[in-house]
């Protein structure tokens, strides 16, 4: 009887839910990571011990008993890891971590979110309209709500779940959903996956792993042929068109009201509680999901205007009074699209305006992949800064830098920085409407660019 668990990469947001569930569940939870950071922090502050050294000598005696401890790892740690080595030396149980999340949607109804983006904010407005809502559900995300200050909810009583399904290395392959969600399919992981083709493929056989009279939910227009079985119902939806869609917009005074129309009803006046174009499909998803568990209406209109959004999801960091007053956005976006959307959503909220974009590309392979796509994207500011590539977990390629984005750019303004340039140069650089983007560390940054941006302002 297994009763203690040890994560290989405890400091990954995908992981730390996990950790949470375990904890909650008494389970004695420990783990490595390869620095300290605010939420391995939080985690051992909960309970959770955290090594930064990969010896075994460290793995706490709990942990070191194969019959009684599960072994958890991200794809993302390297096989020679020391640790990863010496579990697997001595006979215990070494899974992945979708492998664990699989297990959970075994044991649940769960409604799984998937897609090249979009899917940690419709997976976070979902377990908050479940959670609001009171159905409750055991929640794994990819990004701290910021209603919860977490990214995992906990219930003792609801059959739902929520999950994230992350296609990265096929690992939603081991997910049952009861309920599927699927946001977008243009192409990402051609690391793994080599070819659209391949990476379209593997969104359906996703599709193939919903449970009997489960249900599909798709957005309109994908190049994806689903494959569920015949007894999954399917719906689409999209911002315009599908079986649930958004009608009779209203935007103004920072503010975002729409009608949601459903196969069966139409539900009036949802405001966003993030009120940025992007969040309307992102909001009919995350409600189409609810509806069709059979959420109440009123319930899910009430969560939507709660709904504060995950961190680093178009997270304001400073927001001055006035129509001149300086503004900070953060957000996640990583991959062309992602961008666009971002960089659209702050062109929207402030039309007339300069915008500067600080952006940190994340993985050699992905940069590489998609230079132009990247460039055209950010070619709608005003201004691009860019930062050297976040290596993640690869190793550099010949050839492969920012600068392959930056020849293609066709902004007025352009340039390269590196991390402590950046920061020394903030104040003569003058910001109107700051956006920085990008999965890797640039979060680090944010601190130091809020604080020189209003020292500006006093000199």
């Amino acid at each position: 009887m297994k009763d203690a668990i040890y994560f290989v990469g405890a400091g990954g947001i995908g992981m730390a839910a996990l950790e949470r569930y375990f904890l909650a569940r008494g389970w004695r939870v420990a783990g490595y990571d390869r620095t300290p950071s605010e939420l391995t922090e939080a985690l051992q502050h909960e309970g959770v011990h955290i090594d930064f050294d990969e010896s075994p000598d460290l793995i706490p005696d709990y942990c070191r008993d194969p019959e009684r401890t599960l072994v958890v790892y991200t794809p993302a740690v390297p096989a020679e890891h020391a640790g990863l080595q010496w579990f697997r030396g001595h006979s215990f149980e070494v899974v992945k971590r979708s492998k664990v999340l699989g297990i959970v949607t075994e044991n649940s109804k769960a409604l799984c979110f998937a897609g090249t983006h979009g899917k940690t904010t419709t997976s976070s407005m979902a377990a908050h309209i479940m959670h609001d809502s009171g159905v409750g559900c055991n929640a794994f995300l990819g990004g701290v709500l910021r209603n919860y200050d977490s990214n995992f909810l906990l219930s003792d009583t609801s059959p739902y779940s929520v999950i994230e399904a992350d296609e990265y290395d096929r690992s939603f392959h081991t997910l049952r959903p009861y309920v599927a969600v699927i946001t977008a399919t243009d192409p990402d992981h051609l690391d793994i996956y080599g070819t659209e083709e391949n990476y379209l493929e593997g969104f359906a056989h996703f599709t193939e792993l919903i449970r009997p009279n489960g249900v599909l939910i798709v957005h309109t227009g994908l190049k994806l042929v689903p494959r569920p079985a015949p007894t999954v119902r399917c719906y689409t939806y999209g911002r315009d068109e599908g079986d649930f869609h958004a009608a009779n917009i209203r935007k103004g005074n920072g503010e975002i009201t729409f009608d949601l129309v459903t196969p069966w009803e139409t539900l009036a006046d949802v405001a966003l509680g993030v009120p940025v174009d992007i969040n309307i499909e992102n909001a009919i998803a995350a409600m189409a999901a609810c509806r069709v568990v059979n959420v109440d209406g009123e319930a899910m209109r009430r969560a939507m205007a709660s709904f504060m959004g995950p961190k680093r999801r178009f997270e304001f960091w400073l927001k001055e009074p006035g129509e001149h007053g300086k503004v900070i956005i953060d957000d996640y976006a990583h991959h062309p699209d992602e961008l666009r959307a971002a960089i659209g959503s702050v062109r929207d909220l402030y039309p007339h305006r300069h915008i500067t974009v600080i952006f940190q590309p994340h993985l050699y392979t992905r940069t590489r992949d998609f230079a132009p796509e990247f460039a055209a994207a950010l070619s709608q500011a005003d201004e691009v800064l860019l930062l050297p590539i976040y290596p993640a977990r690869e190793e550099p390629l010949p050839g492969v830098t920012s600068e392959i984005i930056l020849k293609q750019l066709t902004c007025p303004v352009k340039n390269i920085y590196t991390k402590e340039s950046l920061i020394s140069s903030i104040k003569m650089l003058n910001f109107d409407v700051l956006l920085t983007v990008g999965a890797g560390d640039i979060i680090n940054l944010l601190p130091d660019i809020v604080e020189q941006t209003k020292l500006q302002k006093r000199s």
